[in-house]
């Protein structure tokens, strides 16, 4: 029989053991956090129809979406976590406590190009908080709040939280008689990062606007100084435009509320060049970098927006959230050799019978250690005594107990501490207490 090449697709994620445990513990950690601020868990069909799902896609979104046929259904598989959770408050909204604040963890899945740290199918970390025809912009600040304990929680000390409004950036626009290319000017603008300030002006000059426009905006998005001074700086432009003032006050607010919620000030930056490339933001936005890796980009995004379910239903949904592409965080962690591998399994300790007809006492040692939260792993093959140590050892199990016939007439185990080689005999009670005490 012909052998079929054994073949992972391109853009989608596999990982050994050791780094599925890493991947594993960032993801709980991440879940752990969100769970302390309140947030409820939700989960939302990978599949769902195609009308429902594109109610609010277009351009390039449209063209990297998994759609095909299944019978007289139209399907396609959900390309993030935002759209799902619209048709989600809008089909259970009168079940729903207001504000929701939901926190979803899964995979999405687009089909653009594959490339290093680009995936097809990924997980997002997202949450949101969703409030009933309005929602205070205290949660505006609740979330950078929650990014910072997120962040710590995940080992890191030293990254920034960028916060800009898209409201001073729009009132701006409309003030320069802009608006008709302020989506335009904004997409540009997010990038400057990437491209750098001279690019950026190259391709405001290419949608026509002036020389002397360009440099207010540059003026005002490169500008230098604490938060306090970027402020102010909005109060010295003079700006008489309803949009620029509330998204300045909307901006001082959050800033203050930052501070009520004890986030270091090192940690967190009004930036101007923040514009979040998706239109649907409306007011604060975030992005997230590591300090000593800003060629990473943004490792955490996200920002206010007007109304959730606009295309499913008539209530208005306000909400704030963010999202963490967690696949692509941890690709980049590995390349940059910011997290390493800790060990191949997760048991604590491996129980070894010397002899085969030891196997029954093992498996009963084995399910008194589970029943004290103990991870035990039981190894039961027929093997010599050096090739049962030598597979805890690639496993980087820490505990051996090892099962003799005087072991098991004495009721007692040798317990074997893999990393210092040193063995004891004990009894099973103090064998558990030891191996919870490491």
């Amino acid at each position: 029989m012909d052998k079929i090449e054994p073949r992972t697709l391109p853009g989608f994620m596999e990982l050994l053991p050791s780094d599925q445990i890493i991947f594993n513990k960032m993801k709980e950690k991440i879940q752990k956090v969100y769970e302390r601020y309140g947030f409820l868990p939700i989960d939302t069909p990978v599949i769902e129809s195609s009308d429902v799902l594109l109610a609010k896609a277009g351009g390039e979104t449209e063209k990297q979406i998994y759609r095909f046929n299944k019978g007289d259904n139209d399907l396609a598989l959900r390309f993030d976590l935002t759209v799902p959770l619209a048709k989600y408050m809008s089909l259970y909204y009168h079940d729903l406590n207001f504000p929701f604040k939901r926190y979803q963890i899964g995979k999405v899945y687009r089909g653009e190009k594959a490339q290093k740290g680009r995936y097809r199918e990924f997980y997002q970390c997202d949450i949101d908080i969703i409030g009933d025809n309005n929602l205070n912009i205290i949660h505006d600040a609740e979330i950078p709040s929650i990014i910072y304990d997120t962040f710590k929680e995940l080992g890191f000390e030293k990254f920034t939280i960028h916060i800009n409004n898209r409201k001073i950036l729009n009132g701006l626009f409309e003030n320069l008689q802009l608006s008709k290319n302020s989506v335009d000017i904004m997409r540009i603008i997010d990038k400057i990062e990437k491209i750098g300030k001279e690019a950026v002006i190259t391709e405001l000059e290419k949608i026509d606007v002036s020389r002397d426009k360009i440099d207010i905006i540059m003026n005002l998005i490169l500008s230098k100084g604490t938060n306090n001074e970027k402020i102010e700086l909005l109060e010295k432009l003079k700006i008489q435009n309803d949009t620029f003032i509330t998204g300045k006050k909307e901006l001082e607010d959050v800033v203050k509320y930052i501070r009520m919620f004890k986030i270091p000030e090192s940690n967190f930056v009004v930036d101007f060049t923040i514009a979040r490339g998706l239109d649907y933001y409306t007011g604060t936005v975030y992005e997230t970098f590591l300090d000593e890796y800003k060629a990473l980009g943004s490792i955490c995004s996200g920002g206010r927006y007007d109304n959730l379910a606009e295309h499913y239903t008539d209530k208005k949904l306000p909400g704030v959230g963010i999202s963490i592409g967690l696949s692509r965080f941890f690709y980049q962690l590995k390349k940059e050799n910011l997290i390493k591998e800790e060990k191949n399994s997760v048991s604590q300790v491996v129980v070894i019978p010397m002899k085969e007809d030891l196997n029954e006492e093992c498996i009963e040692i084995a399910n008194k250690l589970r029943k004290s939260n103990i991870n035990v792993d039981v190894y039961l093959e027929d093997k010599k005594f050096k090739n049962k140590f030598k597979y805890t050892d690639k496993l980087n199990i820490p505990y051996a107990i090892v099962i003799g016939e005087e072991e098991a007439n004495n009721k007692m185990v040798s317990l074997k501490n893999m990393q210092t080689g040193d063995q004891e005999t004990l009894t099973i009670e103090d064998a558990i207490e030891r191996i919870k005490d490491n």
